[in-house]
């Protein structure tokens, strides 16, 4: 599956619930997301519109390595 081009920061955030991140904090334009499935997990999000491929890209790449997951599961689960 392709990389979604247009998704924003605020879209991948409601997006990355579904695995279980909650938000913890906000410093200017970053949102700092947790996640206490398979372990703790921490995450920033540039709230960005859209979110340039390679920033998408590597911010799913480190959520499907701590699932364990590859990461076209992850973006089946997501999109």
């Amino acid at each position: 599956m392709k990389l979604p081009r247009d998704i924003s920061g605020t879209e991948l955030s409601k997006a990355i619930k579904k695995l279980g991140y909650q938000p913890v904090r906000q410093k200017g334009s970053h949102l700092y997301m947790t996640t206490l499935q398979k372990g703790e997990h921490h995450i920033a999000i540039p709230l960005h519109d859209p979110l340039k491929i390679g920033t998408l890209s590597s911010i799913l790449t480190d959520i499907a390595e701590h699932f364990g997951l590859s990461k076209e599961d992850i973006l089946n689960q997501l999109f």
